[in-house]
Formats: C-alpha cells, sequence, structure tokens
C-alpha cells in the first residue's frame, strides 16, 4: 500500500530533466518578450516625436535585428554543408530584407526630425554643438552602415533562390561561400546599427 503510494506520488512529479527543460524555454520566452518591450518605453518620453516615431522606428530595427542575427547564425552550418535548413534559409533571407527595407523605412522618418535645426531641438544640431564625437562617430557609422543590410539582403535572397539547392554543390562552392559570409556582414550590421542608434538616442533622443 505505501509502495504504491510512493510510485504514484514519483510519476505525479516531473523528472529534473523536465524541470530544467521548462525552466530554460520558460526564461528564453521571458527574455525574448522583454528585449522586444524595450522599444516601447519611447512612450513614455518626454517629446511627442519620440514617443511615436522612436517607437515605431524601435520596433522596426529591432525587430530587423533580431531576423538579421538569427539568419546570420544560420549562415554557419549552411557554410559547412548543411543541406536540412537551405529551404528556411531562403525564406528567412527573404523576411530579413524586407524587414530591414521597414526598419531603414521608419529610420527616415526619424532621421527628417533628426536633421531639424537647433531652435526646433533637432538631436544633429544639438549633438554637434555639445557632443560631436557622438555625432561624427556614433552617428556617422549608424547611418551608412544599417543601409548596406538592404542590398546585402536582396543580393543573397536572389542568389539562394535562383541557385536552390544546386548552391551545395562542389562547383558552386565559392558561391556558397560569398553568400554566407555576406549573410553574417549582414548580421554585423544590423547587430552595429542597432547599438550605435540605442547610444545616440541616449545622449539626445529626438
Amino acid at each position: 500500500m505505501q509502495e504504491g503510494y510512493t510510485n504514484r506520488t514519483v510519476a505525479e512529479f516531473p523528472k529534473q530533466l523536465d524541470i530544467a527543460k521548462v525552466s530554460v524555454y520558460g526564461l528564453s520566452i521571458l527574455s525574448a518578450a522583454m528585449f522586444l518591450f524595450l522599444p516601447f518605453f519611447n512612450l513614455l518620453h518626454t517629446s511627442p516625436w519620440q514617443r511615436w516615431i522612436g517607437t515605431i522606428h524601435g520596433f522596426g530595427s529591432l525587430l530587423a535585428t533580431v531576423v538579421a542575427v538569427y539568419t546570420g547564425h544560420l549562415a554557419f552550418p549552411l557554410l559547412r554543408g548543411a543541406s536540412k535548413i537551405l529551404p528556411q534559409m531562403r525564406t528567412l533571407t527573404f523576411w530579413s530584407t524586407v524587414i530591414a527595407f521597414l526598419g531603414i523605412a521608419t529610420g527616415n522618418f526619424a532621421y527628417m526630425r533628426y536633421r531639424a535645426g537647433l531652435e526646433f531641438g533637432g538631436a544633429r544640431a544639438w549633438l554637434k554643438e555639445n557632443s560631436p564625437l557622438g555625432q561624427y562617430v556614433l552617428m556617422e557609422y549608424h547611418e551608412f552602415s544599417v543601409l548596406f543590410t538592404l542590398p546585402i539582403g536582396v543580393a543573397c535572397t536572389w542568389i539562394l533562390w535562383k541557385y536552390g539547392d544546386s548552391i551545395l554543390e562542389k562547383e558552386n562552392r565559392p558561391v556558397l561561400t560569398a553568400t554566407c559570409v555576406a549573410l553574417m556582414a549582414m548580421m554585423f550590421f544590423a547587430m552595429g546599427g542597432l547599438v550605435t542608434g540605442l547610444g545616440i538616442a541616449k545622449i539626445h533622443s529626438l
């Protein structure tokens, strides 16, 4: 009687491996949700421009970075010839290009406000006056690095869809290598653009 009760009690509790798996997935989902919630802190800003343009561009750029980074990480096993992820890579490369375009487009709206004169509270004029290093280093890098993600994404999308499964063949190895390296560069430019954009917003927002 006691033995049956003990066995039933043990069966009701999850194994340690199950607890670890649930904890890892739970913390991962919670961390990702908190990270994606970051742009919405702009809604608490005193500037109406920062509340709306900052929120829209912040969410667009953050989403573009997440997708580009995930695609760039998958470029490593693809470079080693992992054929199973090739269909997924074609889809991810396409969507990372589309979302990168949306991030750049929303950034242009923010950039118009950014270039306003000092009398209108423009961040660029304020930075040139008070923190020129932030303007000429962080912002100049931010302006140009994120733009590279779009042509790289378009080129890689076209190559992956044009070559299809044949890109894994031996004679197409240089094309595969160049594509994977380009996707890694796209990941690097996306991360650099996000970090410098957050740095500029920390110094002086819209």
